[in-house]
């Protein structure tokens, strides 16, 4: 493990012992509402997102994905 990875592990827990800490002597008398700031609440790795390509049908696929739907359709209603 790297080390400026571990500080900042020791960092963030330090800061949320405080906090406990603060909480229960009744030293925090403003209390927080919503997310807790981007420094505790942000990933140690940021993962890339890459954006996925939409695959389109071409007229030959719609036509013969419409033909197969309609035969399995029909079969269908065939068994009821």
């Amino acid at each position: 493990m790297d080390t400026q990875r571990i500080l900042l592990e020791l960092k963030t827990e330090r800061d949320r012992l405080n906090r406990a800490i603060a909480a229960l002597e009744g030293t925090d008398s403003v209390r927080r509402r919503g997310r807790p700031p981007a420094t505790a609440a942000a990933p140690l790795v940021v993962p890339v997102r890459r954006r996925r390509r939409r695959r389109r049908l071409t007229r030959e696929g719609r036509k013969r994905l419409s033909e197969m739907m309609k035969k399995r359709w029909a079969e269908r209603k065939k068994e009821l």
